[in-house]
């Protein structure tokens, strides 16, 4: 059996860490996660107690050089910085944000491909321009291939509303795809706790209110409160929000998420362990990256990172969604 060794930047809880793992698993192969990195200490928690290691602290305090070698490099890199990036000047115009961490990286220990992820906001941040200048210092500065796309977690079995940015670069010209929508989503019912604590539930307060403004048309689904205040529900999710409100999201307009059913809508197993309290479960649900939707980018990407793996299946998709 073939290895795959990979690092994961900005790991959090570590969603590319279980999608990796997942699609090498199913495709033969070993996954060997060589470096790991998340500078807040709760996400270091939950990612040791699934994965057996800590990831190390701040990335921008990290020595390139001493990064091991790898195949490939995962990163769902946060994007507060990207305000100063658009002038086109090369790694000048990112120096001082996350990215240039990725790049330094990228441009020393030379991957055969990496895969990134962003919020969907990114593309027209800055009219356009803050990602058009990472994708130029991506394959002008660094010499790779790249492409993006905005896929939804909603497009790849989960019933979760949830749009990222996508971004995959590779060494060799290779004719890789994004991977086609699979529906259906899995149903609510599979995702929520038949038995939930009563210090779920919304207040009488709140319940009476969103009763008298909404009536769902859907047996079991999530209500959604937007910033104007108006409700809407759907037999899924809307996107989880590190910081949105106590009701924010409520199941059948009655009660919030729990831990499990967050991390499920994620598409985390039952297996991972939560070993941060609600509140912080609640965050770290709400930054992860769907594990679903990465896994079948990871998996169109496999065959050209690898040996022992025939390429047809992915070209023949190529051909029917690009030819």
């Amino acid at each position: 059996m073939e290895t795959i060794k990979f690092i994961d930047l900005f790991c959090g809880i570590g969603g590319f860490r279980a999608a990796m793992d997942e699609a090498c698993i199913e495709n033969d192969l070993i996954p060997d996660c060589v470096f790991s990195s998340d500078i807040d200490t709760y996400c270091q928690d939950s990612y040791e107690a699934n994965f057996g290691h800590r990831p190390t602290g701040d990335i921008t305090q990290v020595n390139e050089k001493d990064i091991p070698d790898h195949d490939v490099l995962f990163a769902g890199f946060p994007c507060q910085p990207f305000s100063i990036i658009g002038a086109m000047k090369g790694f000048n115009d990112i120096r001082g944000t996350l990215f240039f961490d990725i790049a330094r990286i990228i441009k020393h220990k030379k991957p055969k491909a990496f895969v990134l992820e962003n919020v969907k906001q990114l593309v027209g941040h800055n009219g356009g321009e803050t990602l058009k200048t990472i994708i130029n210092i991506l394959e002008k500065d660094l010499g790779y291939t790249v492409k993006f796309a905005v896929l939804n977690a909603l497009d790849f079995g989960l019933p979760q509303k949830r749009e990222r940015v996508i971004i995959v670069g590779h060494k060799d010209p290779i004719l890789f795809a994004y991977p086609q929508p699979i529906r259906p989503f899995k149903p609510l019912s599979e995702i929520l706790e038949k038995n939930v604590d009563k210090k779920y539930y919304a207040s009488n307060y709140i319940l009476q209110k969103r009763k008298e403004s909404h009536q769902s048309a859907h047996k079991i689904s999530i209500w959604h409160e937007n910033k104007a205040g108006n409700i809407c529900s759907y037999p899924y999710s809307c996107a989880l929000r590190s910081g949105a409100s106590y009701n924010y999201l409520l199941v059948n307009g009655e009660r919030r998420l729990t831990p499990r059913e967050m991390f499920r809508l994620q598409g985390f197993p039952d297996s991972y362990k939560i070993v941060v309290s609600d509140g912080e479960a609640k965050r770290q649900a709400g930054n992860a990256v769907p594990v679903n939707l990465v896994k079948a980018v990871i998996n169109n990407l496999l065959p050209y990172l690898v040996t022992t793996m025939d390429t047809t299946s992915v070209l023949n998709q190529y051909e029917i969604s690009y030819g």
